[in-house]
């Protein structure tokens, strides 16, 4: 009967770890969707929004990152167990670092709408938000079923973000090149654009977190990789 209740007991820790786990992902999500909608809409209220609205997912972060501290001090789980505790917290981490992500996005929007009427270069960095948001969603997802299957997949499908990342990164350089006007907004869509392809990488990282909390391994192969801009633009 006491390892009965001390085996519930851990399983009601984790779940309620999970959960503040997926609270802390979807409002990451909102977050980085809400900065890409404002680099079109550059509404002052939205971008405050985001950037003060860090502090919470901050927040959040650290109560996840206690509690699982709290689970290994009390209840002391081997294997798999401090597996799934250990990973939860590290995906908190990078949950929080898509916060960190979209406050950026959103300090360097507000910089190009502070810029009056400096021409913008024409391009669509829309494309790579939405690969990214849907990362996020497949991570998420990943996760919450703790689909290896998926999640290789996940990890695997960074290279199509990596490529969309350079051909924007080259797009606006050459705008860059040939109109001087658009060198101030540019240098920040460059920026921008770097951001939202650290989000993907960020991704990948969760997907090889479930693999390791799985198998108990971690993947062999080294991860695909794409984006030629990382040398001129970090």
């Amino acid at each position: 009967m006491e390892n009965t209740h001390i085996v519930s007991a851990f399983d009601d820790d984790l779940n309620n770890l999970n959960a503040r786990i997926e609270q802390l992902g979807e409002l990451a999500k909102e977050r980085f969707v809400m900065a890409l909608d404002a680099i079109a809409t550059q509404d002052s209220k939205t971008l405050d929004h985001i950037i003060a609205g860090d502090k919470e997912l901050d927040v959040l972060e650290a109560e996840i990152i206690q509690t699982a501290f709290e689970i290994i001090a009390l209840r002391s789980p081997r294997a798999t167990d401090l597996r799934r505790v250990m990973v939860a917290s590290k995906i908190a981490t990078i949950f929080e670092r898509v916060g960190d992500f979209s406050k950026n996005i959103a300090r360097r929007t507000k910089a190009i709408a502070a810029s009056g009427h400096e021409t913008i270069p024409d391009v669509n960095i829309g494309r790579m938000g939405h690969m990214a948001e849907k990362m996020i969603n497949d991570a998420m997802l990943a996760y919450h079923n703790l689909d290896i299957k998926a999640a290789i997949e996940l990890r695997n499908s960074d290279v199509e973000l990596d490529h969309m990342h350079t051909a924007f990164y080259n797009e606006v350089m050459a705008m860059m090149t040939d109109d001087s006007k658009v060198v101030g907004s540019g240098v920040h869509l460059l920026f921008i654009g770097k951001n939202i392809e650290r989000i993907g990488d960020y991704m990948t990282g969760i997907a090889e977190e479930i693999y390791f909390l799985v198998e108990g391994t971690q993947l062999e192969d080294e991860r695909p990789k794409a984006d030629k801009s990382s040398s001129k633009l970090s």
